[in-house]
């Protein structure tokens, strides 16, 4: 009979081992992206920063705060406070500032004398026309007195009778003199000025300005009311209003009586800005009558000298 086999025991019972479960990949930590990954473009992927002990964990850097004012204008101003003060004046500047100032002061001075022609400089053409003709005619007048004396000159000089003839002229001077004195009467041709001032506003140094014009327009003889105008007299303002003449209280209107060449007179008051404008700015009105024959017959009382002589030659 065949053998029988021996039966391999059997194994005993295992539990199925169980099946591995997948395990998710871990995130690769890939290194940062070089250049190489750059020049083609790849995205570079976060890596996580390593853990670190509290010892080595960076510092919180503080978060951008607000900036702060500018400090500039205030350092501006306090530099130049520092340029300013003290002064360093150099003797350049100095020197520089002196002719800076001489300059100024000239063109000041310039400027001045300039607008003193300003009156004329916008006067009309016919107003500059009548100022020529009066210059002309006084030209013309001092060239006659001129004449004039150069002839009585040689008449002293080729007389036969020298002592006569300085007789006469002797008394033609001392008429001459007394009509310049007022102590002896005027007469001949001229103009009558009468100045109305209702609102009193006309003072001596008005009267003096147009005694002047007349002097320089040629004036012989004047009288103002009934005082002869000298070479000593002089105006005042009165202390209860009104205007004195040598101490002589006189009243308006004002009324001058003038012996002289009445187309230079006349001409001589009406130029812009003389004494006819001057008297209607201060609300007075001028009144200017030429007449072929005016007297002024009102005399000065002659002053004794009491210091002056006759020098002998």
């Amino acid at each position: 009979m065949p053998k029988a086999q021996p039966v391999p025991a059997a194994a005993p019972d295992r539990e199925p081992e169980p099946e591995p479960q997948p395990v998710p990949d871990e995130p690769a930590v890939e290194p940062a992206p070089g250049p190489e990954a750059d020049a083609a473009g790849e995205a570079a992927e976060p890596v996580e920063p390593a853990l670190r002990t509290p010892a080595e964990a960076p510092q919180q850097q503080p978060g951008p705060e607000a900036p702060a004012a500018p400090e500039e204008p205030a350092d501006g101003r306090r530099r130049l406070r520092a340029a300013m003060w003290p002064l360093r004046i150099s003797r350049g500047q100095l020197v520089v500032a002196v002719l800076l100032f001489s300059l100024g002061l000239a063109l000041a001075i310039q400027v001045r004398s300039t607008n003193d022609h300003d009156q004329l400089r916008g006067a009309r053409q016919e107003d500059l026309v009548r100022i020529l003709d009066e210059l002309d005619s006084r030209q013309q007048r001092l060239q006659q007195e001129k004449t004039q004396l150069e002839q009585s000159m040689a008449q002293l000089e080729n007389s036969s009778n020298q002592a006569k003839e300085a007789q006469e002229q002797t008394r033609k001077k001392t008429a001459e003199l007394g009509v310049l004195a007022g102590t002896v009467p005027a007469t001949g041709p001229g103009i009558v000025l009468t100045i109305d001032d209702p609102q009193g506003q006309v003072k001596a140094d008005m009267l003096l300005d147009t005694l002047q014009e007349l002097r320089a327009a040629g004036a012989e003889a004047i009288q103002i009311n009934d005082v002869r105008v000298v070479a000593g007299t002089y105006f005042t303002d009165g202390s209860s209003g009104g205007v004195q003449i040598d101490g002589k209280d006189v009243s308006q209107p004002f009324r001058f009586t003038v012996v002289g060449n009445p187309q230079d007179l006349t001409p001589a008051l009406n130029i812009p800005g003389g004494v006819v404008r001057t008297l209607e700015n201060h609300q007075a009105r001028a009144t200017i009558t030429q007449q072929q024959k005016v007297v002024v017959d009102a005399l000065a009382a002659p002053k004794q000298l009491q210091y002056g002589k006759p020098a002998a030659k």
